[in-house]
């Protein structure tokens, strides 16, 4: 269903999720105004942002009256609702299902294993002036390499996205995650060509929408280069 109506959409870059939804919203055109919500002043925090969402997590969807948070949530409904490609969360119950079926498994396994690595090198020793914990660092990255593994083996077999031959919603919520460790400037992909060239092909398909999301993560990553 096309609308002229412009949708409001709470964002902070540095957060994987935001970026996912950011890139959907640019590459589908559908009229959008973004809000930032720095995590890092505390504006999640505020009465202002707490009304409008309890938990004080972005992203945050505000359509008209009704308002929406999770970024899974929040993608797949933008895509039933907009006129935009059906690939991106077919109608065909079996090509939705392996969407769903990848974003169940995101949450508990791709987004946490990914995240934690950049919390670990990144996050936790800005916030509280320490050295990396490399043992705790070390046990990250294998937890996470293990959940490339199964990246590989069970969603990309041979297939050239996630879900199937074109990009979905769970592409971008993917590799949103998987781009995070680079504010390290860690690339956990760099030994994995099958997962490289699926980057190289979501990259492909969003176009410049993919580096505009991710500007914030480069400067953080050349801020850490510039340390080393």
């Amino acid at each position: 269903m096309a609308t002229s109506r412009v949708v409001e959409v709470y964002l902070d870059l540095l957060s994987q999720p935001c970026r996912a939804v950011k890139i959907l919203l640019d590459r589908t055109k559908i009229p959008h105004r973004v809000r930032t919500v720095a995590l890092r002043k505390g504006e999640n925090r505020s009465p202002e942002f707490s009304k409008l969402n309890p938990m004080m997590k972005v992203p945050v969807l505000v359509d008209n009256k009704f308002v929406l948070t999770e970024s899974d949530a929040i993608m797949k409904y933008l895509v039933t609702k907009y006129d935009v490609p059906d690939h991106w969360y077919p109608r065909h119950p079996e090509r939705r299902a392996r969407v769903d079926e990848y974003t169940s498994w995101h949450q508990t396994n791709t987004r946490p294993h990914a995240a934690k690595v950049f919390i670990l090198e990144v996050l936790l020793p800005a916030q509280g002036g320490t050295a990396v914990d490399q043992g705790r660092l070390d046990s990250a990255l294998a937890q996470l390499d293990h959940t490339l593994d199964k990246l590989e083996s069970m969603f990309l077999r041979r297939q050239p996205f996630l879900c199937g031959d074109d990009i979905t919603v769970a592409d971008l919520l993917a590799v949103c995650e998987l781009m995070q460790p680079l504010g390290g400037n860690r690339d956990v992909l760099q030994r994995r060509p099958l997962l490289q060239s699926w980057r190289t092909r979501v990259q492909s398909a969003v176009g410049e929408a993919f580096d505009e999301a991710h500007a914030v993560l480069y400067a953080v990553r050349d801020r850490q280069r510039a340390r080393l």
